[in-house]
């Protein structure tokens, strides 16, 4: 692909769930989890809009496997909106899980985005909750920055970052993920989900198709 030009006025970055839980250690780590860190810094430095998005769950959300009787993580249960994956415990408020990567350079924010808190709903985009109901205003701010296009990086692939990319699309965004600073669970949802976002228009690129 050829070289991008960013454009400060209407490019936003947004960088998904760069969380201590989704990173070697965690109680939901992501293989490599800690790989996307120094992509995700070189990026905040050349965005002028940077989205941090944080998972943010209060003890005992209705995704944890343990608030579920006879439950393992990974299965699924039904929800007053639908399937739902149960996870272990992960990113719960004010614990060292829910922090930023240490390595994370957080002070270049333009906005923290949190997700997850309502303790009845689960939260996989950065634009809406999953009842698909509850927005997250972040459209709302975006557009009130006069954004066309949106960046992502993070974690997971076929999680946050996937249904955040299809709902930037579907927001009217003009949707690029950088694929050299995810990394994914893995098994059959990523390649649903990849499948998904070609399909809707998300392109994949790498941080070197940006310009210097």
């Amino acid at each position: 692909m050829t070289k991008l030009r960013l454009n400060t006025e209407t490019d936003a970055l947004l960088v998904i769930d760069v969380q201590n839980d989704f990173c070697p250690g965690g109680t939901l780590a992501v293989p490599n989890g800690d790989r996307v860190v120094e992509p995700a810094n070189r990026m905040i430095d050349a965005f002028q809009t940077v989205v941090l998005r944080q998972d943010w769950h209060p003890a005992g959300h209705l995704s944890f496997a343990s608030s579920h009787d006879g439950k393992n993580p990974f299965e699924l249960t039904k929800m007053s909106y639908g399937d739902q994956v149960l996870w272990p415990d992960h990113c719960v408020q004010g614990f060292h899980g829910a922090e930023f990567h240490p390595d994370l350079n957080t002070n270049a924010a333009s906005l923290i985005l949190r997700k997850g808190c309502k303790p009845e709903i689960d939260s996989y985009s950065a634009f809406f909750e999953n009842d698909r109901e509850t927005t997250t205003g972040l459209t709302g701010y975006l557009k009130q920055k006069s954004v066309k296009r949106i960046f992502l990086l993070g974690l997971a692939s076929e999680y946050c970052v996937a249904y955040s990319a299809l709902d930037g699309v579907s927001e009217g965004f003009e949707t690029y993920i950088f694929k050299d600073a995810i990394s994914a669970l893995g098994g059959e949802q990523y390649e649903i989900m990849l499948k998904k976002q070609r399909n809707a228009g998300v392109q994949f690129i790498t941080t070197s198709n940006i310009m210097d």
